[in-house]
């Protein structure tokens, strides 16, 4: 199962092209790696042309894999499986690139000077049918309409039926065509056409294509319980077109199930369904899911989770943090991964202080509209931030120092060095006199930071209270975190943050 985040790498869903077609090649490079390379060709130091290599590693014994086997791979390990290459093809077009860069002018990769290859790790060439495993591509989100016909449902019914049906459909739409041209009415209609044309000598009439074979899947409509198929929810038309391509003799011998995000248009009670019927119909294939939802993550098992960003991978069960993952209902999880930028926060009170203190130095915008979440992740920061060191996501963390900022540099050591994660608290300890239920008051969480950058009238009058002093504010907002941190997200005034939140905001 892969959860990704989208992004400018064009061709990132697209199958290997099964015919060569260099317009295919061209669109599956990624667009930061084509605009480095051209950008180079205008300096001293050129790149050389960019390549795909896609390596398959199968695991099993027999005959087929064993054929397979070698180190031609690029890890130079002894393996079985197959390498897809699509590279530049010097030794046919060496002189003719060199005199195409000479002459300056490259905007783009010069694709018409290569070629796609695939070869075992036994490094002997291979074709699709020497492959011992088979795949099918579902994506149930495509719809494309023909007079109002699906033609992926009509092509997925076509091949779930034998030739003698085909030909009897076929037979019947014939006797249909035939019956209609015979038509009394229709008679008197064409003999009105040709009076009204004048436009030939000749008789003018309406009838229908007799030409195609096939006639009957473009015109025939399916329906589901008497309701045209196009006409149904959209989520009902992603199951049934699931259910069916699954149907088909060729994904039934399918060894690999490719599911292109299941979970689109489906409440949480199908997906459920469509998950469970999924995992239950196909625990003898391997199947590997594309997915955005925490919820298909969560159903099929974060053991099972390869998490994609910007060509970084991270296996879940690859993490120190594994057993605390498979825990969570996958939510956070996902966030993380899916968000340009992440502020991590203790708990609600913290995020929404957190969400209005970057509204209010970025011109009103929520951080959630500049691709950063802030997620509540109660005390695991740890496990979250070796998430966010492995694939590379931006991340600051806004955390109190609890009287102990000593005790939170060395929590924090491994990630204090680290480019793209920032710690944020105050080094600064506070205390008073205040004692609640036989214990002494923090004064080094937010909310006592918060009234230490504004006032007691500033704040009680957010809060609709008038305190006559700062712990009498102190014991409210202890009591009312949740309200009080609404009522400043809410608030039409602006008030002072501590300077570990605002630097946390500048993310």
């Amino acid at each position: 199962m892969i959860a990704h985040k989208a992004s400018q790498t064009r061709g990132a869903a697209m199958p290997l092209p099964t015919v060569p077609s260099r317009f295919c090649y061209a669109l599956l490079f990624n667009l930061s790696v084509e605009q480095e390379y051209v950008a180079s060709l205008s300096t001293n130091s050129p790149l050389p042309p960019p390549s795909i290599v896609i390596e398959l590693y199968f695991s099993g014994e027999g005959k087929e894999v064993a054929e397979l086997e070698g180190n031609g791979n690029s890890d130079r390990v002894k393996a079985s499986g197959v390498a897809y290459k699509i590279e530049f093809d010097g030794e046919n077009y060496g002189d003719a690139y060199a005199e195409l860069v000479k002459a300056g002018g490259l905007r783009s990769i010069p694709i018409e000077y290569y070629t796609a290859t695939m070869m075992s790790f036994a490094r002997k060439g291979i074709t699709s049918r020497n492959i011992p495993i088979k795949s099918a591509l579902i994506d149930s989100s495509s719809s494309r309409l023909q007079n109002g016909s699906d033609v992926y449902i009509s092509r997925i019914i076509r091949d779930s039926l034998e030739e003698k049906e085909r030909a009897s459909i076929s037979q019947a739409h014939r006797r249909l065509r035939e019956e209609f041209m015979k038509d009394d009415g229709l008679e008197l209609i064409n003999a009105k056409i040709t009076a009204a044309a004048k436009i030939s000598k000749k008789s003018v009439s309406i009838s229908v294509d007799l030409s195609s074979q096939t006639a009957w899947e473009s015109s025939l409509m399916t329906y589901i319980d008497n309701i045209p198929f196009h006409y149904i929810g959209k989520g009902e038309q992603c199951i049934i077109k699931t259910k069916l391509a699954l149907s088909t003799k060729k994904n039934t011998e399918a060894t690999v199930l490719l599911i292109e995000e299941p979970e689109n248009h489906l409440s949480h009670t199908r997906l459920n369904q469509l998950i469970r019927d999924l995992s239950a119909d196909n625990g003898h294939k391997q199947v590997i899911i594309s997915t955005h939802s925490s919820f298909v993550a969560n159903k099929l098992g974060l053991e099972n989770l390869v998490l994609l960003r910007q060509s970084k991978a991270v296996r879940i069960s690859n993490l120190k943090a594994n057993d605390f993952f498979k825990k969570l209902a996958g939510y956070d999880t996902l966030r993380l991964v899916l968000a340009a930028k992440a502020i991590l926060v203790e708990g609600d009170s913290d995020e929404l202080i957190v969400q209005r203190a970057y509204m209010d130095a970025h011109d009103g915008r929520l951080p959630i509209e500049d691709e950063i979440d802030v997620i509540s992740v109660g005390t695991s920061f740890l496990r979250f931030l070796e998430l966010a060191k492995e694939l590379k996501v931006p991340v600051a963390v806004v955390t109190d120092n609890d009287g102990a900022p000593d005790a939170l540099r060395r929590k924090y050591a491994d990630y204090q060095d680290v480019d793209h994660i920032t710690i944020c608290y105050d080094e600064v300890v506070d205390g008073g006199d205040l004692v609640i239920g036989n214990k002494p008051f923090n004064y080094n969480t937010l909310e006592p930071k918060l009234l230490k950058e504004n006032d007691r009238t500033t704040l009680g009058t957010l809060f609709g209270i008038a305190p006559k002093t700062d712990d009498d504010l102190h014991i409210h907002m202890r009591a009312n975190k949740t309200e009080c941190a609404l009522a400043i997200f809410s608030a039409r005034e602006k008030i002072k943050y501590p300077s570990y939140v605002t630097r946390a905001t500048l993310i």
